[in-house]
């Protein structure tokens, strides 16, 4: 299993240099956004450097990506203004959803706009995404490669703007967490991962170190934080039975050599931060009595339906992990950190 996951890492990191690579060609030296200390894009030696108009337009847009002869949707949105080597973040919808459903719920755009970074809502296969574990849903029942597609959207993206490949992170909801951390898990391409109402489901000794944030309800009923089987989400459907919380937390500590955590709280909410070499952290985020929907994003009436309970209000998901994210560049070593 080891082997696997470093040879799949060492293909995606390859091909995105490749791709960030044939980027900078175009690109004017100094040319770093203001919105992000990231490392200003030179052209290589003997390449006469001429600017660039990025393919990725201001605004709201949508591509999409062919892997293995199957075309799939990605939405996205990038800031005004936005120029330079840019900060992307990608943001996996949970079961059910999907990419524009995500970014009308949980506000990205807003927290790009502060910011200045590229967002990608990617589509999931029939809502779905094959996070291991067999979860979930049709993506899991039919195999689909997502780390595969993943991979290429996040090339493809590097192909066609200059990323600043020491400032791409992954989000997600539920499958979607769950769909992050198999990414973080099976590719080094993140430098740091931002969860809600997850659990990972895939074997992850071999992963490269990386910060974490996890966001969790206490009472979630489908995703539960003590490890228990959930509530199915859907007539027909396995419950989804992970470890508890608080042990994918410390398996991401091990991963990345990180002390024992402290913890604080105020009101609902519940911290517990260890501040790891490199500049790396493993963050846990505990709200009591929330459910299983994004703090502070909009309200999914299906989920309410299922049980999931209502959004929590002690909390803003998105503008903690965004901020997070900010904080925790790859390191100059080359290792996820800051």
């Amino acid at each position: 299993m080891i082997g696997r996951l470093r040879s799949r890492r060492t293909s995606a990191l390859t091909t995105l240099a490749a791709a960030i690579m044939a980027s900078l060609v175009g690109c004017t030296p100094g040319d770093a956004t203001a919105g992000s200390p990231g490392p200003a894009t030179v052209a290589p030696p003997g390449v006469t450097a001429t600017p660039t108009v990025a393919a990725i337009p201001t605004g709201r847009s949508t591509q999409t990506i062919d892997v293995s002869g199957e075309s799939r949707m990605v939405h996205l949105y990038r800031p005004t203004g936005l120029t330079g080597s840019a900060p992307l973040v990608v943001m996996l919808h949970g079961g059910y959803g999907d990419g524009t459903q995500a970014e009308n719920a949980y506000h990205w755009d807003a927290a790009a706009d502060r910011g200045d970074f590229i967002v990608a809502f990617p589509d999931g296969t029939d809502r779905s995404w094959n996070a291991g574990g067999g979860c979930c849903g049709p993506a899991s029942r039919t195999g689909v490669d997502d780390v595969a597609f993943l991979t290429e959207m996040v090339t493809t993206l590097g192909r066609e703007t200059t990323l600043d490949p020491d400032r791409i992170f992954i989000s997600g909801v539920s499958n979607g967490g769950a769909m992050a951390y198999r990414m973080a898990c099976e590719t080094d391409l993140f430098a740091a991962v931002g969860v809600d109402s997850t659990t990972m489901l895939v074997e992850c000794s071999g992963a490269a170190p990386a910060s974490v944030l996890h966001i969790h309800g206490s009472a979630d009923p489908i995703i539960r934080y003590d490890g228990a089987p959930g509530r199915s989400y859907s007539p027909g459907s396995a419950p989804i039975d992970g470890p508890p919380v608080p042990d994918v937390a410390a398996a991401w500590r091990t991963t990345d050599d990180c002390p024992a955590p402290q913890t604080s709280s105020t009101g609902d909410v519940t911290t517990s931060t260890a501040q790891c070499p490199a500049g790396r952290a493993v963050e846990l985020i505990t709200i009591a009595g929330a459910g299983h929907q994004w703090p502070g994003g909009q309200p999914n009436p299906r989920a309410e339906v299922l049980g999931a309970g209502t959004p929590s209000t002690a909390l803003d998901a998105t503008r903690t992990i965004s901020e997070f994210f900010a904080s925790h560049p790859r390191s100059p070593a080359g290792t996820p950190g800051g």
